[in-house]
This record gives structure tokens, sequence and C-alpha cells, in this order.
């Protein structure tokens, strides 16, 4: 196990790595949150370094995906992947509802 750099208070989860491809349940899971955080405009496109106009459409399609595959994992993640996953989807639809308010930032200075 390793652990990796990520999200708000994430950043201390162990996770751990496939042997052929690197690729995590939560690094997948966390790169989805990065994602709609880019379409809230909340952070830079990390390919351009540009933020973007927001995105709401495709910001809540990014929600659903988490929610389907928390709901196609239930009882199978790790304690900590469940509690990831809960939290990334408490955090997002709280950021969607204010966006949908026109508040912008989903990261507070």
């Amino acid at each position: 196990m390793r652990e990796r750099v990520a999200i708000g208070d994430y950043a201390s989860i162990r996770i751990v790595d496939t042997p052929d491809t690197g690729i995590t349940f939560s690094g997948f899971i966390l790169s989805l949150a990065t994602t709609a955080a880019v379409h809230f405009g909340a952070i830079a496109d990390p390919n351009t370094g540009d933020r973007s106009e927001t995105n709401l459409p495709a910001a809540a399609q990014m929600i659903e995906l988490i929610a389907l595959l928390q709901e196609k994992t239930k009882g199978n993640l790790l304690e900590p992947e469940a509690k990831l996953v809960d939290d990334l989807l408490y955090e997002l639809r709280v950021r969607y509802v204010q966006a949908q308010q026109g508040e912008k930032r989903i990261i507070e200075p």
C-alpha cells in the first residue's frame, strides 16, 4: 500500500495498487470527483491548466456516475473506500445545489 495525495480531507487515505495498472478504486472515484470539480469551474482542467465555464449537466453526470458505482459496489468496498464515496457524494451534491443557486466555488480559499 502507498499514500496518495487526494482532494480535501482524503490526502491520508491509504490505497492499494492493482498489480498490472496501478489503478485503484479510490483513485478512480477521486478522478471522477475531480472531473466534477472541473465542470463546476472550481478547479483548473488538469490537461489545459485553464478553468472552464460551469457545466452543471456534466457535473451532474459525474455525480450520477459516482452514485451508480456506489450502488453497484455496495457491500464490496473496504470501509475507507465506502466512506470516501459517501463523503464525496455528499460534498458534490451540496456543491451542485449551491451551483444551481449561483455560487461559483467548490473550494473556499
